[in-house]
């Protein structure tokens, strides 16, 4: 008997396998994105047993759409779609977009330098380092500026520094959501890395960009990222790193990079290169002298203080790093530094007094210096 119209052999083939009760047990845990990239999806929803596309019906276009979308939702996230993939952003181009913003508000906020008073100030002036050119102020300012910044989601421009960073060290080519459980895998305290940028602003997921986008220190990033997820040496690593661009600033703002600064008129350029050199450090010493998070506080402090005392070693240690002067056992290009630039054995004290890790901004701030 021929069926009614707008039926057909496929159709008629569908019910009766539907009444078969049948189960796929070998499918229930592969992700809905996998069965799109090997073409199973496709498959299914293709013309079976001679099936023709003109067979397909409205609901079935509209069905394959939804199927198509699914893409953009993270698990691990709110379930949010966007117009369309959010372009990488270069830090370039984040640079141009706070160049040109209203940051007002922001520059009311900073403090350029460490407010000193009595003989402190008087010994930082005759033998302090020297003042910042005053045609590089207004680099400094925005700086400081940027890291007053709070991460606002109406801003494109935030969103894709975001994006990028999630993007560069997971190497997933598909967006997140704002909010979820994924962000705490790439090391921020919560779902929202908004809550987390308190005392350094958007200079601290700036920097963080700079990382991931410069194509000759992108794989030290990645390997400090895997580092971080060590099964015994696990740490945060945006909460690190925001720590680090803390300490950047603090080394600014006592003018300990005014040198540096004045001798290659640059001071973004020269923040950036501070904050992957401290970064490098941490690794060396978190990696050869097996730190875990109980050592964090430690660790940081000796790094805050080192960078305040010698950052041009720290720079000179960057660029011997960049230049591959050595290699180390598993690999991983280094260089042939001292224990001076590796940092001291730090177990010692961290065994004589357990801590826990530092969040973010918890160290104290050297605010100000009195006689």
């Amino acid at each position: 008997m021929t069926p009614p119209w707008g039926m057909n052999r496929c159709s008629t083939d569908n019910r009766r396998f539907e009444e078969q009760d049948v189960s796929f047990p070998a499918f229930k845990s592969v992700p809905i994105s996998a069965l799109k990239q090997n073409g199973l999806l496709q498959s299914l929803s293709a013309a079976a047993n001679g099936c023709r596309e003109v067979d397909i019906t409205e609901e079935v276009r509209r069905a394959r759409e939804e199927w198509e979308a699914v893409e953009n939702i993270h698990p691990g996230g709110i379930l949010e779609k966007p117009p369309g993939p959010i372009p990488l952003i270069s830090f370039n181009e984040a640079l141009q977009h706070f160049q040109t913003a209203d940051l007002s508000d922001c520059w009311k906020k900073i403090q350029p330098t460490v407010p000193r008073r009595g003989l402190a100030a008087v010994a930082h002036f005759l033998f302090g380092p020297p003042r910042l050119h005053q045609q590089l102020q207004s680099e400094r300012d925005l700086a400081l500026a940027i890291a007053q910044c709070g991460l606002d989601n109406n801003e494109k421009v935030h969103m894709r520094i975001l994006q990028t960073i999630y993007k560069k060290l997971t190497g997933s080519r598909f967006d997140c959501a704002r909010y979820g459980s994924h962000w705490e895998d790439l090391g921020f305290q919560g779902t929202d890395p908004g809550t987390d940028l308190r005392g350094t602003g958007l200079l601290g997921l700036m920097q963080t960009l700079y990382f991931v986008m410069d194509s000759r220190i992108l794989p030290l990033a990645r390997e400090i990222f895997r580092l971080s997820h060590h099964e015994t040496q696990n740490f945060p690593f945006c909460v690190m790193s925001i720590n680090i661009t803390r300490i950047v600033i603090q080394v600014l703002r006592e003018e300990r990079l005014s040198r540096e600064c004045n001798r290659r008129q640059q001071v973004i350029a020269v923040l950036n290169d501070l904050y992957v050199a401290i970064f490098l450090r941490l690794f060396n010493i978190w990696k050869t002298q097996q730190k875990t998070i109980s050592d964090s506080g430690f660790v940081l402090k000796e790094l805050e203080a080192f960078a305040k005392r010698n950052p041009k070693q720290l720079l000179r240690h960057l660029e011997m790093y960049l230049n591959g002067s050595a290699v180390l056992e598993d690999g991983f290009q280094a260089h042939a530094v001292s224990s001076e630039v590796f940092g001291p054995n730090l177990s010692s004290v961290s065994n004589s007094k357990e801590a826990s890790f530092t969040g973010v901004c918890d160290l104290p701030t050297e605010t100000e210096q009195e006689s």
